[in-house]
């Protein structure tokens, strides 16, 4: 038994729901489709309410945006299944087996499973090579190497997880801010919970520009400092915070800031040109990160 949880803002979930309806009606196996939005009052909503055809599925429009992290605990709680597989709209799974390759690990040991990320093989959008490189090189992982290190690439987009784990980690009170994944991976890793990986990924469609990929980047820099500031991680595996708190520790944190304001805009240039470097990218989001 398995409820199969879409939480979704401003996108067509139809198309997901409809792959994964019929991938589970395939493989026999009890259960519920739950998609929510959180409060995006969008067009797509129109398409969305389509889901309530599906069999043992329904579609919720909120009224108010939580945030994800808040989002996917009230979606949580409304199932009624031991195991969450958590699904972002903006995905399509790779294989046709993908709902049973889930299936087969409910049984095993661990209380979380990550099936990975995938990126198409060729970029058709120029605008958007921050994203796609960024995908291709550090969350397009093969799960050997995952599980090396299995605290380090859980990308909430694609996981499943016991309901009571999720539940039990995930309560945490924060402010409605983009990128706490990084709380959810530390609080893994803090509560010493059993991550297993497994290669089975779902395409990232929903691409961000480059200028929003920054955006977003720069608020996922903002949580880190938040949860970090706020006393919120205790443990982890976050390159980005140790590095910080390096620099930090060797008085070194402000004169990275300046050096940020200095170069930030040609910086910029490289990263929202054809071929973005990552190290670049990495020096961007660690000279924002000592901004604070």
């Amino acid at each position: 038994m398995i409820s199969i949880l879409i939480p979704t803002y401003n996108c067509n979930a139809l198309p997901l729901a409809e792959i994964l309806e019929q991938q589970a009606l395939k493989s026999g196996i009890v259960f519920e489709l739950i998609c929510v939005d959180d409060g995006s009052f969008s067009e797509h909503n129109k398409k969305n309410q389509q889901i309530n055809s599906l069999t043992n599925s329904k579609f919720i429009e909120t009224i108010k945006n939580v945030g994800s992290k808040a989002n996917r605990q009230r979606m949580a709680k409304i199932a009624q299944y031991e195991w969450l597989l958590f699904v972002d709209a903006d995905s399509k799974p790779k294989s046709a087996e993908y709902l049973t390759l889930y299936i087969n690990e409910v049984n095993a040991s661990h209380n979380a499973i990550f099936g990975g990320f995938a990126y198409a093989d060729k970029l058709l959008d120029d605008n958007k090579t921050l994203r796609y490189t960024f995908g291709k090189q550090r969350e397009e992982v093969d799960a050997n190497i995952r599980n090396k290190n299995p605290y380090k690439v859980t990308i909430s987009a694609n996981f499943l997880i016991k309901k009571s784990i999720f539940l039990k980690i995930n309560n945490q009170k924060t402010i409605n801010i983009y990128g706490l994944d990084y709380l959810f991976s530390s609080q893994l890793k803090e509560y010493n919970i059993k991550v297993k990986h497994i290669n089975n990924e779902v395409y990232h469609l929903g691409l961000d520009g480059n200028d929003k990929f920054l955006e977003k980047t720069r608020n996922a820099v903002k949580a880190l400092h938040y949860i970090y500031a706020s006393g919120k991680i205790s443990t982890h595996n976050i390159s980005l915070l140790r590095a910080y708190m390096i620099l930090k520790s060797i008085g070194l944190k402000n004169p990275t800031s300046w050096l940020f304001k200095k170069f930030e805009q040609k910086i910029k240039i490289n990263l929202t040109g054809v071929n973005p470097d990552l190290f670049l990218f990495d020096l961007y989001r660690l000279g924002y990160l000592c901004t604070f």
